[in-house]
């Protein structure tokens, strides 16, 4: 089982998308995507493979839940600097964001 001191290392914190493009060269369909985590964190970069349930223009302005403290990885031509959490389902991955606007890189806790 996983401590609470081991989950505290976690850092997430919420987003708002200011930017979405298709990851071309992603193995599998993928968006590119760029997070404001305010001014602590700045803008961040991100590969998402969301593409199943949303569209380009519902993304823009949505507030996403993100772990900024991942190694970043490499995808296609995108270093993802950040991962965007969200539930695996038949239909796709719904991303988690919160049920309110909330102030850019708020800490989740």
């Amino acid at each position: 089982m996983l401590s609470l001191e081991e989950f505290d290392k976690v850092n997430m914190r919420v987003g708002t998308i200011i930017e979405v493009g298709i990851n071309k060269r992603a193995k599998k369909p993928a968006y590119k995507i760029k997070i404001d985590l305010g001014k602590e964190f700045g803008i961040k970069n991100s590969s998402a493979q969301i593409t199943d349930l949303y569209s380009i223009e519902e993304l823009i302005g949505k507030q996403v839940i993100v772990v900024v403290n991942f190694a970043p990885i490499r995808i296609a031509d995108i270093k993802s600097e950040v991962r965007i959490l969200g539930v695996d389902t038949k239909d796709g991955c719904v991303i988690l964001s919160p049920e309110r606007k909330v102030e850019n890189g708020s800490k989740i806790f």
